[in-house]
């Protein structure tokens, strides 16, 4: 658990408030923002952002499993993760978990353990951690079970995949990548043929395992959504039951459909920083200047969240408070968080000190307390520590 940050007045920094860049300070107390007269730390010169609002990324893995045959214990990748997404200010990250058929780290069993690792964890945790369960179509035998896990572990968000066609064209045409696949989970390629050819034998009964899990995660209160929508048509039968969230859809017309019901979009950071995907047909930075994307996710890289605002900053797709809302207050209103999200008065103090010139990350507070403190931005910190010992003394 990180020690209390004192309460504080940031100032001389330009702060992001009410929409637009101001020069104006940040009183901290008590873990909100504040209006009270306190001790001074002087960040002239930095940009104060709101902490930064991840709703999917899976970098997790790679702590977890730096290689597919070298895995680590998950309490040590939840603290590497941790560590991580503070470091780039992230301040309330979801973990995309995968619970589908394929089995190995995308299993059920493997959801469950890194859950009750994640419940674990939770005393020691820095950045605000949760899980996202990216929940396979063709998993129907599994309903009661994914349930009980959902209720147990209070997830509060689960997107659907269907990811059998893509499996089932790489087994009839490469069946060499298939194994690959199959091995990067830790999942040896036979039982992972046997797992898909089971798959494809709950077709029938997927439409109505869907429609039980949307009810039931209307019941318990469960945003949902669906990711990789390949076209306008998988979007509106998704948003039809309750899937309002669209994630990474992988044609424009996906995008266009959720955004004429009114659905947020959700693309990858990564997408604009490289300029594209190769997972994905469409290029995030024109659906950002068209209106088609509402929320910048870090998807399998952390830093590339404040990367692409300031991108889109760079392109002249959008000026900073526009950039920044797509990964701070947007993700906020998506997922009903109404204490993050912006600088206000009585919002939890989740903040991001950055650097203007090498626009690094310098400072990372969640809920007033420190979880990343570099560069001069800690000079600063410490210059203030040093000034209160004196009056104390």
């Amino acid at each position: 658990m990180p020690m209390p940050c004192p309460e504080l007045r940031l100032t001389g920094a330009t702060v992001l408030r009410d929409g637009e860049m101001q020069t104006r300070s940040v009183a901290i107390e008590q873990g909100c923002i504040s209006k009270g007269p306190l001790p001074e730390v002087d960040l002239s010169g930095y940009l104060i952002l709101p902490g930064i609002i991840d709703l999917h990324g899976d970098a997790f893995e790679r702590h977890i499993a730096p290689r597919p045959t070298a895995p680590f214990p998950l309490a040590h990748g939840l603290v590497a993760t941790d560590r991580d997404a503070a470091a780039n200010g992230v301040t309330t990250a979801w973990m995309a978990q995968a619970w589908s058929w394929e089995g190995g780290r995308r299993g059920p069993d493997y959801a469950e353990a890194f859950l009750a690792a994640l419940d674990a964890y939770r005393p020691r945790m820095n950045t605000d951690l949760r899980v996202q369960l990216r929940c396979e179509t063709h998993t129907v035998e599994t309903a009661d079970r994914l349930l009980a896990a959902i209720e147990r572990h209070g997830v509060d968000y689960v997107v659907f995949n269907n990811h059998l066609d893509e499996a089932k064209h790489l087994a009839d045409s490469r069946p060499d990548e298939l194994a690959a696949w199959a091995r990067s989970i830790g999942q040896s390629p036979q039982a992972h043929l046997a797992a898909l050819r089971d798959a494809c034998k709950q077709a029938r009964a997927v439409p109505r395992y869907l429609c039980r899990l949307a009810e039931a995660f209307d019941e318990m209160g469960v945003l949902y959504g669906s990711h990789d929508d390949p076209d306008a048509e998988t979007r509106e039968t998704f948003a039809m039951i309750g899937a309002k969230i669209c994630e990474f859809p992988a044609g424009r017309g996906a995008a266009k459909l959720a955004k004429a019901v009114n659905d947020p979009v959700i693309m990858g950071a990564p997408n604009v920083v490289r300029g594209g995907s190769q997972a994905c047909s469409i290029a995030a930075a024109p659906l950002v200047e068209s209106g088609h994307c509402d929320a910048l996710v870090s998807d399998y890289h952390y830093p590339a969240l404040a990367a692409a605002a300031f991108a889109l900053v760079d392109q002249g797709v959008a000026d900073l408070p526009c950039a920044w809302r797509l990964i701070s207050q947007a993700p906020a209103e998506i997922l009903r968080l109404p204490d993050r999200g912006v600088i206000d008065y009585g919002r939890r103090a989740d903040l991001c000190v950055v650097n203007p010139e090498t626009r690094a990350v310098e400072a990372t507070l969640v809920a007033g307390r420190i979880t990343h403190l570099t560069g001069e931005a800690a000079l600063r910190f410490l210059r203030q520590d040093e000034a209160l010992a004196m009056a104390a003394e």
